[in-house]
């Protein structure tokens, strides 16, 4: 298919989804403390009452544990209850923030669950890809490649908004959903790949699909069936393109090497896609 016929249809279809939306990402689930802190000033907020309760100071780290059904911030050596189980970390705009050593666009949400801490990211959806991109696939390989894997990863996740709402959060940040590791993962050429396929998601039958991928399928992509006892019309068996590289995976819907494999023999990221993924057409989220 030709680049234009492949435009055309993307801008043709549209749906009613804002793209810079928000997105909560799980980061830490159900720990007995974290260490979190900001590159900029921040503010700890009450996320029931949109009240400031601190101003964590740039660079510096705090311990934050579970206390009495609310949560304590460790400050100068000395524990402050915080009369709340629910809080926001706000940098100071274009600040990052920190968890796990490492480092987070948007913001950070903390909720105190039957004592225990969990932790996530609240980030707008494009910033989210930009921690996406470069953690599923490395960053040297092809453009294209990382355009197809920009369109898939958005369509996955908004797709399955509100899995893990049991959790308080979206998505977990591992392989179990999609792997993320924020802006401390960011590259340049993933970061074009996200804007230039900004809010262009994969559709069939009028739906956002969960656009399945993994590293390879050693040949041959797998039908749904074959791996979760059921068919989809989204997916389909092709020749992988990754022959001699070990199956790492489901091997269902796009092969992550076989992609990089396309883009190397001329196939841009829409053509990848429409080869990997049965039945669809491309949408644009749209205000």
């Amino acid at each position: 298919m030709g680049m234009r016929r492949v435009f055309l249809i993307i801008f043709i279809y549209s749906l009613l989804v804002q793209p810079c939306f928000a997105i909560k990402i799980g980061l830490q689930t159900r720990v007995n403390k974290t260490y979190l802190g900001a590159s900029t000033a921040a503010e700890i907020i009450d996320a029931k009452t949109n009240k400031q309760i601190y101003v964590m100071e740039q660079m510096q780290g705090y311990e934050l544990k579970p206390y009495r059904g609310v949560i304590a911030i460790k400050i100068d050596g000395q524990y402050m209850k915080m009369k709340t189980d629910s809080i926001v970390i706000k940098p100071e705009s274009n600040g990052f923030v920190c968890v796990k050593r490492k480092w987070y666009r948007g913001n950070l949400k903390v909720i105190n669950d039957d004592n225990a801490l969990t932790v996530m990211n609240d980030i707008p959806l494009e910033l989210y890809l930009q921690g996406v991109v470069p953690s599923e696939m490395p960053s040297s390989w092809e453009h294209e490649a990382h355009k197809a894997q920009a369109i898939a990863a958005r369509s996955y996740a908004v797709a399955n908004l509100g899995k893990r709402a049991k959790y308080g959060y979206d998505l977990k940040d591992t392989p179990e959903d999609q792997a993320y590791g924020g802006a401390s993962a960011e590259t340049k050429n993933t970061n074009d790949a996200v804007t230039e396929t900004e809010g262009i998601v994969l559709i069939c039958q009028g739906k956002i699909v969960p656009a399945y991928y993994s590293a390879s399928a050693g040949g041959q992509t797998r039908s749904a069936s074959q791996v979760w006892m059921h068919d989809l019309p989204f997916i389909k068996s092709v020749p992988s393109y990754d022959d001699g590289v070990k199956k790492n995976g489901h091997g269902v819907g796009m092969s992550q090497y076989g992609a990089n494999n396309l883009a190397k023999r001329g196939y841009n990221g829409y053509q990848i896609l429409r080869y990997f993924y049965a039945n669809t057409k491309f949408a644009k989220l749209k205000e």
